[in-house]
């Protein structure tokens, strides 16, 4: 039986990144629809109780380096520690992800998502420059000329409003989550259990 899992995750986020194509490929293989939700965690972090990176104690910033070279060892994504854009303005690329799902290619947008977190994270690339964007667009198949106008209108950035809105009351407080019904899975390291979930039906 096929299922919907809404996917909220964050653009500028490594984890999410670890787990893109881990999910890509779950997702494929239970036949499961993915809608796709690149929100603002920075509202969410602040109606929820986390704290953006800067502002985390000296200690934990210290453990995620360590955490992040050993998922990357782990999983074999070779990822730059400190890429040289991070964190990059992800407002267009996140209205660009959204315009695509909105236009009905849901596919091309999780593509574009993540392939904006590759060119980030691997490739040290300035994903919010729009030149840049538009060439990763062009790379998964979607106009990036076409689509770079689109995703500066105005109702993208309102409707980024309303999904982060509604992924707070649905209780997401970090990314990626995947989420079924009222099930909350956080974070890649959580991809078995959604698995398991969607092997249960």
């Amino acid at each position: 039986m096929a299922r919907e899992i809404d996917y909220f995750l964050s653009l500028n986020s490594p984890w999410t990144h670890f787990g893109a194509a881990r999910f890509a490929a779950l997702a494929a293989r239970h036949q499961a629809s993915v809608r796709i939700f690149p929100v603002d965690f920075g509202t969410i972090f602040a109606e929820t109780g986390g704290l953006p990176l800067p502002k985390r104690s000296p200690q934990r910033q210290a453990y995620r380096l360590q955490e992040l070279a050993r998922w990357r060892d782990h999983l074999g994504v070779p990822i730059h520690l400190k890429p040289r854009h991070f964190p990059a303005n992800e407002t267009l690329a996140a209205q660009a992800v959204i315009a695509l799902r909105e236009s009905g290619e849901g596919e091309k947008a999780m593509a574009l998502a993540h392939r904006v977190l590759k060119a980030l994270w691997e490739e040290e690339r300035d994903t919010a420059d729009p030149a840049t964007l538009a060439a990763l667009a062009d790379e998964i198949g979607a106009d990036g000329a076409a689509l770079l106008p689109l995703a500066a209108e105005p109702r993208w950035a309102a409707r980024r409003a309303q999904d982060t809105a509604a992924a707070i009351a649905r209780g997401v407080f970090g990314a990626p989550s995947y989420v079924i019904g009222e099930e909350i899975f956080w974070g890649q390291d959580r991809l078995e259990f959604l698995a398991r979930r969607l092997d249960a039906g």
